[in-house]
């Protein structure tokens, strides 16, 4: 009975779990309770992946209401790889969340702060697993007002600004995908997404279905943070607390791209989408342009996070160009570089909340000589980094590679080089890291602080180095990741389930 409930299960249980946080009052019954909640997701997920893997995609119809009619809860080798993903990051964020929400949060704000993340959890879990698009919008509410206020609670008053910002812009996407999915409603009278997709064919021609298109594409670009429409992201991962900043870079923008592969591919399908409406032409300059214009502003960033922050909105430029291609190799680069880009950044944010722990700073002098007083840390970090660059042996090089053999499958060998040569920027700013870290002295202690602490407590750091480990190891095992996003692809391009 219960594995048959398991899609509603996905959902229900942090939504649920989300008020009964901010009733236990007590900060560590709260996160005990939260950290509890989010392994079972991530269990359910594992779940979920396993029975898609064996029977194929899963429908869920809402209260036994028949499809389309009632609203359906859909898994299938898509959406599944991203469940596996959000649950898996929120599993190791809570435990990683507690020495981290202690000293960057107020203690009177704990139960909310836990509360808050079940929710955004419980937003980017229903964005990803409903098949109505209108759940879809109201999901992606419920996920952006849980982080807005998540990234207020920042001790730094600019964790306010920077909230506000990205309220103000979050709130133009979720306008524009509200539009877009209205205009879908006036021209099919339903918002079931397999609905959709029959009753648009043949429709091309509308002057309503290309505006719900390109209402879709704006709103969703806002949301995953694709250039231009990108500058909520520095700020608002810069102030938020350390944790929220893990679980948002690790899990927010690739939920947004995989709204836009849902959408894109599923309801309204590739031919019109990347043949009538030339987004391809669109999608694949801006993702050129952001892999090179937010690495060289990475690289003159002097605080940390930014930095990183930075690097987010080009690695996002490197999803975006494979989705570009239309093609089964470039779309299974896309989606695996979602999945690996996942790890990196998790695991690269954990190491520099440790380092705020201990230091109270990620400004780029705090960090110098921190190599040897805090040593498991970098080298997560490190390891992070070559993901980054994409070194071979580690996963991000499985992602360029599969995007530079999908440029050169389609005869685009310039792209392949751009690709290449965007990664060498990369270079720069992670050893202007490593450099500080490893090959200065170390500060001289004239404020007071104990600068010969060190490392984090185990809670902080054996999540990182997990998530450290899984860049090595799915960078030389990719049967699972490539294997799953292959699947995908396919089923995107309308080859398989």
């Amino acid at each position: 009975m219960i594995s048959a409930n398991l899609p509603a299960l996905q959902v229900v249980v942090p939504l649920v779990a989300a008020p009964l946080c901010v009733l236990l009052h007590r900060s560590t019954l709260a996160w005990a309770f939260a950290t509890l909640v989010c392994w079972t997701v991530f269990a359910i997920a594992i779940a979920l992946l396993v029975q898609v893997g064996a029977s194929g995609p899963i429908s869920y119809e809402l209260g036994g209401w028949a499809v389309p009619w009632g609203i359906e809860y859909r898994v299938d080798s898509v959406n599944v790889f991203v469940l596996l993903i959000v649950s898996g990051i929120a599993a190791l964020v809570l435990p990683y969340a507690r020495a981290s929400v202690d000293a960057e949060v107020p203690r009177e704000k704990h139960a909310m702060f836990y509360a808050m993340m079940l929710l955004t959890i419980t937003g980017l879990l229903g964005i990803t697993i409903t098949g109505d698009a209108f759940n879809v919008f109201v999901f992606l509410e419920i996920s952006s007002l849980s982080s807005y206020a998540l990234i207020s609670m920042g001790r730094d008053r600019r964790a306010l600004t920077a909230a506000y910002q990205y309220l103000v812009t979050g709130t133009i996407g979720a306008t524009f995908i509200l539009l877009g999915i209205g205009f879908l409603y006036m021209v099919t009278g339903t918002l079931n997404m397999l609905d959709l997709a029959d009753r648009l064919a043949g429709q091309s021609e509308s002057g309503t279905v290309q505006a719900a298109f390109a209402f879709l594409t704006v709103g969703i670009g806002l949301k995953l943070a694709m250039f231009p429409l990108h500058l909520w992201l520095p700020n608002a991962y810069t102030y938020a607390p350390s944790a929220v900043t893990v679980l948002l870079a690790a899990t927010a923008t690739k939920v947004a791209v995989y709204m836009f592969l849902r959408f894109a591919f599923t309801v309204f399908g590739a031919p019109f989408a990347f043949e009538e409406m030339q987004v391809g032409y669109v999608l694949m300059p801006l993702a050129i342009i952001a892999m090179f214009v937010a690495s060289i502003a990475a690289i003159f960033q002097d605080d940390i996070k930014r930095m990183f922050a930075y690097s987010s909105i080009a690695q996002v430029g490197y999803m975006m160009l494979g989705i570009s291609f239309a093609t089964t190799l470039g779309l299974t680069g896309g989606i695996v570089h979602l999945f690996n880009h996942a790890l990196m950044k998790g695991a690269m944010f954990m190491c520099l909340g440790a380092v705020f722990l201990r230091y109270g700073s990620v400004h780029i002098d705090t960090l110098q000589g921190l190599g040897r007083r805090m040593p498991l840390t970098f080298a997560a970090l490190v390891v992070a980094g070559l993901s980054l660059i994409g070194v071979p042996g580690t996963v991000g090089f499985i992602s360029k590679l599969y995007l530079v053999r999908a440029a050169l499958d389609v005869g685009w060998w310039p792209i392949a080089a751009l690709v290449l040569l965007s990664s060498l920027l990369a270079i720069i700013y992670v050893w202007r890291v490593v450099e500080i870290v490893y090959m200065r002295p170390a500060l001289v202690d004239h404020s007071g602080n104990d600068f010969g602490k060190g490392e984090a407590p185990p809670l902080v750091l054996v999540p990182m180095l997990l998530l450290a480990g899984a860049c090595i190891y799915f960078g030389l095992s990719t049967d699972l990741s490539v294997g799953v996003a292959a699947n995908a692809a396919a089923a995107l391009l309308g080859g398989g389930p």
